[in-house]
């Protein structure tokens, strides 16, 4: 085990066991689902601490993505890892196109909505949810915040998030404070 934890990124949820083998069933977060199979080794975040671990063989079955992991082959083995948050090196990430983040870059960021004229401080992005439609922000208040509200900001660049500034830690946005 390690304590290794400052560069890792989750990016998937083992979520189960599959069959008697050691097979577990995964949860991914990349997009495509399979991308998570790119990347190696992948960090496991157990209440013991942080462990690498390979995977020796996947699939796809109609349940999702199930995946072997190296040196685990039989059920109980397996069980230990059901619930447990999946991570890679940040490093691995591969690099996007200007305007494009991943959403660990905008958790964190403060939210300034330009609305009718004024400026109002509605707190600081605290996760993001997919809705299918598209993305939401969860705008949680803060210190700073005119107000206690969590908010909910649809992820829509140049309609509803004008401009994310990552170095000042900051994301303009043009939202009605009143919702």
């Amino acid at each position: 085990m390690t304590a290794k934890r400052s560069n890792l990124i989750s990016v998937g949820r083992i979520t189960g066991v599959f069959g008697v083998k050691g097979w577990v069933k995964v949860k991914s977060s990349t997009e495509p689902s399979e991308q998570i199979l790119q990347y190696s080794p992948w960090w496991l975040k157990t209440r013991h601490g942080v462990k690498p671990v390979e995977i020796d063989d996947h699939q796809q079955h109609n349940t999702g993505l199930v995946v072997h992991i190296k040196g685990v082959d039989d059920r109980d083995e397996a069980a230990a890892y059901t619930l447990v948050d999946i991570a890679v090196e940040r490093s691995q990430l591969p690099e996007l196109d200007t305007g494009d983040y991943y959403w660990h870059q905008l958790i964190g960021l403060s939210v300034i909505s330009e609305y009718q004229g004024a400026e109002y401080a509605l707190g600081v992005v605290d996760k993001l949810l997919e809705t299918g439609a598209n993305d939401v922000l969860v705008v949680k208040a803060n210190d700073a915040s005119m107000d206690d509200r969590e908010r909910l900001v649809p992820y829509v660049p140049d309609v509803y998030v004008k401009a994310i500034d990552l170095e000042a830690g900051s994301m303009r946005v043009e939202w009605d404070p009143e919702f």
